[in-house]
């Protein structure tokens, strides 16, 4: 029963992540040149992955982000963001305990490191999406768009992850 439970709770989590994801990315949205816009999906996105871990987190992540991107009539990204955003989460984790290992007393140096990480991953996949849809020069042009999304997600993520730990110790 306990491992039932367990189950079942990080499914409740991971479709409470996934809704603030989409919520997130939906609530304020800024036009970037090129076709994003950058948002504060992607901090979301880096909390849901150090919280959940990276299969639920991913999963977060992924439907979150692509549900968003539907409902704000980007539906041709969606099946990318899906992906990109899954990935995202996957790395964050990964990386986050790979330098946590080396630096256990820094966290938060890791949890920054991690996180921009992870943005690169989000960077390369809109690049490699927007060159199969767009070609080179499009895609090419949307880099510093994408890199505006990335610089907000990073800060925001951190921040978040930051303030959280410190609500969990109660030294807020």
């Amino acid at each position: 029963m306990d491992a039932r439970r367990e189950k079942t709770r990080a499914l409740v989590f991971a479709a409470m992540f996934a809704a603030l994801v989409c919520v997130a990315t939906m609530v304020l949205t800024i036009p970037l040149p090129g076709n994003g816009f950058a948002n504060l999906g992607d901090g979301v996105i880096l909390v849901a992955a150090w919280t959940l871990g990276p299969v639920w987190g991913a999963a977060a992540s992924g439907i979150g982000a692509g549900l968003a991107d539907l409902l704000l009539g980007y539906g041709v990204y969606a099946p990318a963001t899906l992906v990109i955003k899954a990935l995202m989460a996957v790395v964050a984790v990964c990386a986050g305990k790979s330098i946590l290992q080396r630096m256990p007393n820094r966290k938060w140096l890791c949890v920054a490191i991690s996180a921009v990480l992870a943005e690169c991953v989000m960077i390369l996949g809109y690049f490699l999406f927007e060159c199969i849809l767009y070609g080179g020069a499009v895609a090419l042009a949307d880099i510093v768009g994408n890199e505006g999304q990335a610089a907000v997600g990073i800060v925001v993520g951190t921040l978040l992850t930051i303030m959280l730990q410190r609500l969990r110790k109660g030294n807020m």
